[in-house]
């Protein structure tokens, strides 16, 4: 592929392909923001090639930015080289050594002497950090130099790994000649049951098992980009894009990924819930360390107490081969299997040298799994993409809920543990399991039920939803003589949530332990449906009910006065629940502005962004002229879009589709002639969004009566989106097809209408290019439920903690139109996917009229949107328009 170097301003920007001017724009504005260390706010919208503008901005900056360190370290290592007296020099040179500027104020009325005394030490000390770094960048760089054209290294995995093989049938044939039948099942069920009984607890013990470093990382830490998106799908996309890139071949690149994905222990895998993973991979860990190797074991236990493929000398040398050359989580784990190393800890291992780490948003936005992964954000650089959601992704990781049937079968699975092992356990032990078991009891009970009934019986006498303070909730629940940070602190440190479930995996969810028995043969029989796999009504079987429990305590713990809890009282106990509400996300954001060098927000359309700037940043504490906002346009011509809000329907009929309204017949008529009239002129797909499942349900069922329905279906085949997120590929692919064929054929059906939801499963990551969607249509505004009591609590705080400008709306009011806009924004913006794709957007109903709605939209949609005060008017300009497009050019 050739590549093309685009200067601008000075800076050379190596591109595949020669770039749009928008992409110009966006890479020169990205370079300056991460080089005077800004928060910038990008939008690029989807097709304009917002990936690639990403890499070739943010790592031509990167390359720039380690000549300038090296050539300064060049000079002052430079024998006779004059004293350090530029402070942006030692500031740019301090921040590679993670160590403070030396030109630190001294205190005033100090003696000159001293002062040059302290000086010319801290410049001393400074010049040998930075012989040090120059001695470990040397050393990195041969070593991946060696990987790169040292074949032998691969044969001496190759070898390592056939020893390993070798090895492991010699034991596996001493096994078999060694097993014995009865007698040593009996003793090995005992040993294995040891493991689930809790060691003795020490509350003042801060030593933490396996998780120090596994051996000396032989590479460094350099200047890196953080980038993170939502999806691993989306990640892998990203991956590609630098594959393809100039800096495909030289970018030292880690993609980070959780033990689902990563994981290449087959036994381990298939268990398939995400936690049960984790906490059998961690088992196998401190087995590894642990087990003594002349203790006999049987084969099932063995392979399961250390896996095979945490060998550190080989995950050192998955380490190398992933700094030598880009690889997406695919190609990491196939080389993973192949070296019979783990590529969940063998990429962490890569993290310290790599250039670029790429990441799913939990890794980076959530503080406690930022650590364990390793990730030090100091002084570098983190590129959020896809981020329209941001503000909801912080608030929904720290967010938790607990449901009455978890509360109650955690209850019942902790009292036959305590009753089976209570003699064993050592009384600080007993006392926390009795603590624990309390706060379930009353966790129950503040909900109004009792926790040795069944739950799915027990129906509550109050129903609704209860908003408390943190500090309210534990006093009504009458726990607030517990201290919860304690409780906490066991539940991290014992780890009784993974040996209670290993309790229940062994024997079931209920043992005929209690006296109780007969009384309770409801309850027992509800705990059993749940072990055996499904709760009654079909649910799966969660991995553990402590889990949830020991999540929901971690929330409330880790929380301050911008936390709430939910008090959700349905029919029965096993509906109702607890949930734990965070209202302020920038409490965790913080850390994280604080710490980088420079923060890039980014995603298609991110408009509106006053909720980034006030909810997110202002109360993360970032200086408004810290933020930069950048908004590029598309990259297709003018008239290859018509953007229309229609304010009434063919009939003459005001279209405004408020709560009360919509449901009206002539309002949901209207609507379906306006689509009749629009799939006459439109050719291919129609995709029309409305507000919600329900009502997209009722208008449909209206249509089937009034003959809408059928009338539709003279013009285009009609499809509807499915709830269950399993049966959304088939029916795109039916949509699809439909099209293709209609196009191909001719006749009187000219496509296809999908009638979708925002929010649903089509509203965003569906690409809805050229002939699946030459119109997408918006029925209503999709405000939210302004009676959820989150979102009235939300819009409370909002309007006592943010300061209401002169002429605005309050900032909870403000909150719902942006919320409303966002979903429409990310509806809309499933049309025109590339430079040469052409769609009519039509917005149905008269409030989007008005100028306060107007400036929400996209940019390259606003500047070119028509408002329509009658239907015949907009119908002309919609049938001008595809004609226009129709035609073979």
């Amino acid at each position: 592929m050739a590549h093309h170097t685009q200067e601008d301003g000075g800076i050379h920007f190596p591109f595949p392909f020669p770039p749009y001017s928008i992409q110009k724009e966006f890479m020169a504005e990205l370079y300056q923001v991460l080089e005077t260390g800004k928060i910038g706010i990008f939008e690029s919208p989807t097709g304009t090639g917002k990936s690639l503008s990403l890499i070739c901005g943010a790592l031509s900056w990167l390359r720039d930015f380690e000549q300038k360190k090296q050539q300064e370290e060049a000079r002052l290592l430079e024998p006779g080289a004059g004293p350090l007296c530029d402070g942006r020099e030692l500031s740019l040179l301090a921040s590679s050594s993670c160590q403070e500027p030396p030109d630190t104020p001294r205190p005033a009325g100090e003696p000159d002497w001293v002062t040059q005394f302290v000086q010319k030490k801290e410049e001393r000390d400074l010049v040998e950090r930075l012989k040090e770094e120059q001695v470990r960048r040397r050393k990195r760089e041969e070593r991946l130099q060696q990987i790169r054209h040292d074949v032998r290294l691969k044969y001496t995995a190759k070898r390592l790994r056939q020893e390993e093989e070798t090895e492991s049938l010699l034991r596996l044939s001493r096994e078999i000649l060694a097993a014995g039948s009865g007698v040593e099942h009996l003793e090995q069920l005992e040993s294995g049951e040891e493991e689930l009984v809790l060691a003795e607890y020490e509350s003042d013990e801060e030593k933490r098992v396996a998780n120090g470093p596994l051996f000396d990382v032989p590479f460094f830490s350099c200047d890196q980009i953080y980038y993170c998106s939502r999806t691993h799908s989306q990640l892998a996309q990203f991956v590609h894009e630098v594959q393809k890139s100039p800096f495909g071949k030289e970018t030292r690149l880690v993609s980070l990924g959780s033990r689902q994905n990563l994981c290449v222990n087959e036994e381990v895998k298939n268990l398939g819930s995400v936690q049960l993973i984790n906490d059998r991979c961690r088992d196998m860990q401190r087995n590894k360390h642990g087990t003594e190797e002349n203790k006999p074991k049987r084969r099932r236990q063995e392979s399961r107490a250390a896996c095979p493929f945490y060998n550190h000398e080989q995950m050192q040398l998955l380490r190398d081969e992933i700094l030598v050359e880009v690889k997406d989580m695919e190609q990491l784990v196939t080389l993973g299997k192949e070296a019979r190393a783990c590529p969940y800890y063998g990429s962490r291992f890569a993290i310290p040298a790599a250039q670029l780490v790429v990441l799913p948003y939990p890794m980076l936005l959530h503080a406690a799994t930022r650590q364990a992964a390793g990730i030090q954000l100091q002084g570098q650089v983190v590129i959020i993409d896809e981020a329209h959601n941001l503000i909801d992704a912080i608030t929904g990781m720290h967010s938790a809920e607990v449901s009455g049937s978890q509360l109650c079968q955690a209850h019942s699975q902790l009292l036959q543990y305590m009753e089976r092992y209570g003699k064993r356990l050592k009384a600080k032990n007993l006392m926390y399991i009795k603590q624990i078991l309390y706060l379930l009891e009353k966790f129950v009970a503040v909900l109004g039920g009792n926790i040795r009934q069944n739950p799915n019986t027990q129906s509550l006498s109050q129903t609704g939803a209860e908003l408390k303070t943190i500090n309210d909730f534990l006093f009504q629940s009458q726990v607030d003589n517990i201290n919860l940070f304690k409780v906490q602190r066991y539940f991290e440190k014992s780890m009784l949530s993974r040996k209670l479930f290993g309790f229940t995996e062994r024997y079931g969810a209920v043992l005929p332990a209690s006296q109780e028995q007969s009384r309770l043969s409801g309850f027992q029989h509800f705990l059993q449906s749940l072990q055996s796999g499904t709760a009654e009504g079909g649910a799966p079987r969660p991995a553990s009910p402590l889990m949830h429990i020991e999540g929901f305590l971690a929330a409330l713990t880790t929380a301050n006065q911008d936390g709430r809890v939910i008090l959700s009282r349905q029919g029965s106990l096993s509906q109702s629940s607890l949930k734990f509400l965070l209202l302020n996300p920038a409490v965790h954001f913080a850390q994280v502005v604080k710490e980088c060098r420079a923060v890039v927000i980014a995603g298609g359309t991110m408009q509106p962004v006053s909720d980034f700037r006030e909810q997110l940043l202002a109360c993360a504490g970032v200086e408004a002229e810290r933020v930069v906002e950048f908004s590029c346009g598309h990259v297709i011509p003018p008239d290859n879009i018509l953007p229309l809000v229609i304010c009434s329907g063919p009939s003459g009929q005001q279209l405004e589709f408020t709560y009360q309204k919509r449901e009206l017949p002539q309002m949901m008529d209207e609507t379906g002639r306006i689509l009749c009239n629009l799939c006459n002129v439109v050719p291919g797909g129609v995709v029309c969004f409305f507000p919600s499942y329900e009502y997209q349900r009722q208008v449909y069922a209206h249509w089937d009566k009034s003959g809408l329905l059928a009338r539709l279906a003279i013009r285009k085949k009609i499809f509807q989106e499915p709830k269950r997120a399993s049966q959304v590929e088939q029916v795109l692919m039916a949509y699809s097809k439909c099209i293709t064929c209609c196009g191909q054929v001719g006749g009187t059906v000219t496509g296809a209408l999908l009638l979708s939801v925002v929010g649903g499963k089509m509203s965003e990551g569906i690409n809805f290019s050229d002939d699946l969607g030459r119109c997408v249509v918006m029925v209503g505004m999709p405000y939210p439920n302004v009676k959820s009591p989150e979102l009235q609590e939300k819009m409370a705080y909002l309007d006592q903690t943010l300061p209401r400008s002169p002429g605005q709306a309050p900032p909870g009011k403000a909150l719902v139109e942006n919320l409303c806009m966002k979903a429409v924004n990310q509806s809309i913006g499933r049309a025109i996917r590339h430079q040469r794709d052409f769609a009519s957007i039509v917005l149905l109903d008269q409030r989007y009229a008005r100028p306060s709605v107007l400036t929400k939209l996209p940019a390259w949609i606003r500047d070119r949107v028509e408002v329509k005060a009658t239907f015949g008017s907009a119908f002309a300009a919609m049938r001008k328009f595809h004609r226009q497009k129709s035609v073979p050019s």
